[in-house]
């Protein structure tokens, strides 16, 4: 894409003015995409930008999901939406940066396997302990409030998500061009070299496992506001694979490939779950989703947000073959 600023400008334009046209359901599955897509930009941040595969993102999220409900007044009141937020985050963030500091010491398929692990611990803990409900979950029943903003009413709710994900963009956005973001694209591309010319790569990384793990906290919140209600499927490593799957889908490298990965993964769900479109097929929808992936990887191994670049080469490709085929025939 050429002018990125204007594809993220016009997506978060017609995403503001989504609810003027969209039903109630409608509006809450982009409520939920864009939650969605929060987290796949916390991950892009490590896979994309870091070079560190993580396979435990979803243990962050639901560490700040169940920090929503857990950390809500005793007494039945409405909890301030700030301090439980902050609150949220912050706790996502130190469970990160202990884990990150024990999972960084390990490299390639091993560190990915070392985050997978304390994602399952954390899933067993609110699986099999009263702490988070059991398989039960936990309910909320009185929604954090700040001033004017009342999260119950779901055109509040749905600016409150919107502007977190506009935040949580233009942050890392900045945070990437900023120099410690060049620090971890160098540590990306060839982290020996990095250390060659004096860099101690370890901080940088924990760094942005921390800051990583908190984002994801931060989208974890916003879901558990949103539905009132969270369980343990939320820390599973089925979640964790998927907003990989988004990352990838998106085109690896690029934030705004995190946001169209998301809304692409999402949607594509939703298509294949249709029975409207599939009928009793549509029981069977990890299939045709899985089929759709695959074409998409195979066909587009750079991601759908290189799908505009990759369609005007071949543009080019087949001009410039034309035109030599045609000078060609004019020298015959």
């Amino acid at each position: 894409m050429r002018h990125p600023y204007s594809f993220v400008v016009a997506v978060f334009g017609l995403l503001a003015l989504w609810p003027v046209v969209a039903s109630s359901y409608g509006v809450d599955l982009v409520a939920k995409i864009m939650i969605y897509a929060l987290l796949a930009l916390s991950l892009e941040l490590l896979v994309g930008s870091t070079g560190l595969v993580c396979f435990g993102q979803a243990a962050f999220f639901g560490i700040g999901a169940y920090a929503a409900l857990l950390l809500a007044p005793a007494d039945g009141s409405a909890p301030s939406l700030l301090l439980s937020l902050l609150s949220a985050v912050v706790l996502a963030g130190v469970y990160a940066l202990a884990v990150g500091a024990l999972s960084l010491r390990t490299q390639g398929v091993y560190f990915i396997m070392v985050t997978l692990a304390f994602s399952q611990m954390a899933y067993y803990v609110v699986h099999d302990t009263p702490l988070g409900g059991g398989t039960d979950g936990i309910y909320m029943y009185v929604k954090p409030a700040l001033g004017w903003i009342d999260l119950d009413q779901p055109m509040h709710l749905y600016g409150f998500i919107w502007f977190s994900l506009l935040l949580g963009y233009v942050f890392l956005t900045l945070l990437l061009r900023s120099p410690f973001g060049r620090a971890l694209a160098g540590i990306r591309v060839n982290e020996q070299r990095m250390k060659a010319t004096g860099f101690s790569t370890y901080p940088y990384k924990l760094a942005a496992f921390t800051l990583s793990g908190a984002i994801a906290g931060w989208a974890g919140y916003l879901f558990a506001i949103k539905d009132g209600f969270v369980n343990p499927e939320l820390l599973s490593w089925h979640l964790s694979g998927a907003v990989l799957v988004m990352i990838i889908l998106g085109g690896l490298g690029h934030m705004r490939g995190a946001l169209i990965g998301a809304f692409a993964f999402a949607l594509l769900q939703e298509l294949f779950q249709s029975e409207a479109v599939f009928g009793s097929y549509a029981k069977h929808w990890h299939l045709g989703l899985g089929m759709a992936i695959i074409a998409c990887v195979a066909f587009m191994p750079h991601g759908l947000v290189a799908l505009p670049k990759q369609f005007r080469e071949r543009l080019i490709g087949r001009s410039t073959h034309s035109k030599n085929t045609h000078t060609e025939e004019e020298a015959a």
